[in-house]
């Protein structure tokens, strides 16, 4: 998880290009995820891994900056909190990629900016941004025409279409709503930690209730299939060396890690696992999707 920044920054050409890589390689991830799915890795297993090294490389530039490890009781009690949450969406947003078409998953967990706007009212009495209740009813347009929630495209009909979707798109909402979540307690509550120092916190928290997991389920669950290592390595390396890049590279450009450009994810997602998955959707759930996107990116690009 990456701090935020209170003002827009004008990107370089290669600021630009180390952003979009960073959203190929999430996309990519959730990807290898599906693949890893497909022979025989369960979810608990690949939270494990991924969460795992990526605890270990963060901790590792930790050590190497020499990063302060002093925390008040406040960060004491919120960081556990917070890895909770992320050891949630974790866990649930993988369990919809392993039930819906990759893209549409992320789709609906990109729903997260409304999310954040609901905890921040509830919990902090903030009005949302007219900004954000101008985009929710676009995005939510955007959403249903991607997942095809009256099953038009798919000639399904409604009611079976959602027996189709109705599990995963919950687990992808739930995945939204706990990112949320965690969003607001990082920016109310533990903002002033390093963000080198809170991602390896929270992901070995993530790692170790991932471990409890999958103990829980009787040991690792691990692929019974070539492919399935190929997509359990390369979520691990994936999603462990996006966020090193987060925490190395782009400090230096002067950019936020959450930058709005990255919300392109899906789309590299929806390219990837027609490639590799041979997964299609309908060209309006195509549009949908592409909704959802810009409508998530004219947030994320709002000056604050």
């Amino acid at each position: 998880m990456s701090s935020t920044s209170n003002s827009p920054v004008a990107l370089t050409g290669y600021a630009f290009a180390t952003l979009l890589l960073i959203a190929f390689m999430m996309g990519a991830n959730h990807v290898a995820a599906r693949l890893a799915f497909d022979h025989g890795v369960d979810v608990a297993t690949a939270v494990a891994f991924r969460s795992g090294v990526t605890a270990l490389v963060v901790g590792l530039l930790v050590r190497y900056h020499r990063v302060g490890v002093q925390l008040t009781a406040r960060h004491r009690r919120v960081l556990p909190m917070i890895g909770v949450l992320v050891a949630v969406q974790s866990l649930c947003l993988y369990s919809s990629v392993a039930r819906l078409p990759v893209a549409l998953a992320l789709l609906a967990f990109n729903t997260y900016p409304l999310w954040t706007a609901l905890w921040a009212r509830v919990i902090y009495a903030h009005r949302p941004e007219p900004r954000v209740l101008r985009a929710m009813p676009v995005m939510l347009i955007g959403l249903a025409l991607a997942l095809d929630v009256f099953g038009a495209a798919s000639g399904l009909g409604a009611s079976s279409q959602w027996a189709e979707i109705g599990v995963g798109v919950g687990f992808a909402l739930a995945a939204a709503a706990t990112f949320g979540l965690a969003l607001v307690l990082t920016q109310h509550e533990a903002a002033d930690v390093d963000g080198r120092l809170r991602t390896a916190t929270t992901m070995g928290m993530v790692a170790v209730l991932a471990l409890i997991g999958v103990g829980t389920q009787g040991g690792f669950h691990l692929p019974q299939a070539p492919m399935g290592w190929v997509g359990l390595l390369g979520l691990t390396a994936l999603y462990g060396t996006a966020f090193t890049i987060m925490f190395t590279v782009l400090p230096r450009l002067g950019v936020v890690g959450n930058s709005a450009i990255m919300n392109v994810e899906p789309v590299f997602a929806l390219v990837l696992a027609w490639a590799v998955l041979g997964q299609t959707i309908a060209l309006v759930q195509v549009a949908g999707g592409l909704l959802v996107v810009a409508t998530v990116m004219w947030l994320g690009l709002r000056r604050r």
